[in-house]
């Protein structure tokens, strides 16, 4: 599947110029689309002219979810989010037994867990519902950007508050890397507060929860700001390990920062045994994720973060490729569908995902001669409505499909904001995955309302103080 799009990408990557250091915005007429024939954030509004209940159909653009569209028994900030496509049915289902039928249409990794687990996984494919909505200063910084952002070797310039790169432009190499920074960038919000747990499920179907409150403020997203003063600054992320007790009380603290080739990520970890604040060193790249059980790398996190200089990237098509991916995943937030129920062996129950079909941006990333990563490949998924990562497939030093990641998107259409329910990391020899925010257990999920603290909360000698 995507050979053909690969081997396009490929001629068009050899066709064009070496890519220039620095690459400027579209003209303002280009950027005068957005909120007409392209999205606010850049895609195409006309959907594919197919009917959307066959599961094969992408419908028009009409704004996302809006504030008539919350289900009314949405009523308290961090409340679990009630489903607002529940009348939708399952339109047909994509098993190990018919997905030749859709191999165009499903991502690589996605058919290897069809084949890995044949009886347990499958993909109920509902109704296209192009749910994608932010606020109206989003759009409009969206498209400032448009003109104004420039991309550097290993950073972003001239971008602030909204999707840098809504529009894709230049060559081949720095389109791919455009779409990349515009899902490190996405909207999510300015600050959020949330208790969740993390999980390794082993091969057994075994888990033990490791349950944390998690702070994030986004400050490239914060409006007192503008590109010069974040100071390099994406967001402040805090996290408080609350179970199990051998691990509560400890603390990890995190300024990312857009550019990390000019200033590397800064972390800190608190142990509440020693009760002392330590520089986390590289905390970056393929380091392993010590929650995760090495299931998941620092770069994984977030489905891909970081400085993009280990990869030489290619965009795989010149234009968006229907495919099947995760989205509006509100019942994998249930809160009546307990942990026992959701984690089975290998994945998460299959009943309780939902598939859609939506245009994504292929872009493939690969490892530099003499750099080092356990990744020698990753090809990634990237929905045009959000800038979601929606999937991965990760590729070894071999050349053989090694691991998949998924992130199952739905709408906080409180904010309102496209972000995920649950994000999942698979092991495909190993037949283990690791799953992040799980929250179906917790009496609130992400809560929106909090004020936003200033920058001194986030500040490494306030770690210790918080974290006992």
């Amino acid at each position: 599947m995507l050979k053909k799009l690969t081997a396009m990408g490929g001629a068009l990557a050899l066709s064009l110029s070496v890519t220039a250091n620095v690459h400027a915005g579209v003209s303002s007429q280009e950027a005068a689309k957005l909120g007409k024939s392209l999205t606010p954030f850049g895609a195409q509004v006309k959907g594919n002219g197919k009917t959307i209940s066959t599961g094969l159909g992408i419908p028009d653009y009409t704004g996302g979810i809006q504030r008539k569209d919350i289900p009314k028994t949405y009523t308290r900030p961090g409340q679990h989010h009630p489903d607002p496509y529940t009348a939708d049915k399952i339109a047909f289902t994509i098993t190990a037994q018919n997905v030749s039928q859709y191999a165009d249409k499903v991502p690589d990794g996605v058919q290897a867990m069809l084949k890995t687990y044949p009886d347990t996984f499958k993909m109920n494919v509902y109704p296209s519902r192009r749910s994608t909505s932010a606020p109206q200063w989003v759009y409009d910084n969206t498209k400032n950007n448009a003109i104004k952002a420039k991309l550097g070797e290993t950073g972003v310039d001239n971008a602030f508050g909204g999707i840098p790169f809504p529009i894709l432009s230049g060559t081949n190499e720095q389109k791919a890397k455009q779409a990349v920074w515009n899902h490190i960038l996405r909207w999510r919000g300015l600050y959020v507060v949330r208790r969740a747990s993390e999980v390794a499920v082993q091969r057994s179907g075994a888990y033990s929860l490791i349950t944390s409150q998690q702070e994030v403020y986004f400050r490239y997203y914060d409006p007192k700001y503008n590109f010069e003063s974040l100071d390099n600054i994406i967001f402040y992320y805090l996290s408080f390990t609350k179970a199990p007790a051998r691990l509560a009380g400890g603390a990890v603290l995190v300024h990312e920062m857009l550019d990390q080739k000019q200033m590397p990520r800064q972390a800190w970890g608190y142990n509440a045994g020693q009760r002392r604040v330590r520089r986390a060193p590289n905390l970056a790249y393929d380091t392993p994720i010590a929650a995760a059980d090495g299931l998941r790398t620092a770069d994984d996190t977030d489905m891909y973060n970081g400085a993009p200089d280990k990869y030489n990237w290619t965009l795989v098509s010149d234009k968006p490729v229907e495919m099947f991916i995760p989205y509006n995943n509100y019942k994998l937030d249930d809160p009546n569908v307990k942990y026992e129920t959701l984690l089975q062996k290998g994945h998460v129950n299959s009943d309780y995902q939902r598939w859609e079909l939506h245009r994504v941006w292929v872009v493939e990333a690969n490892l530099k001669e003499g750099e080092r990563h356990i990744y020698a490949k990753r090809r990634f998924y990237i929905d045009a409505d959000s800038w979601q990562i929606a999937a991965i497939d990760q590729y070894d030093r071999r050349g053989e499909l090694w691991r998949v990641s998924l992130a199952y998107i739905k709408n906080y259409y409180e904010v309102p904001s496209q972000w995920t329910a649950l994000d999942t990391f698979h092991d495909l020899r190993a037949q283990r995955y690791h799953v992040q925010f799980l929250d179906n257990e917790e009496s609130s999920i992400l809560d929106y309302s909090q004020p936003v603290p200033g920058d001194r909360y986030f500040h490494p000698a306030a770690l210790r103080r918080r974290g006992r």
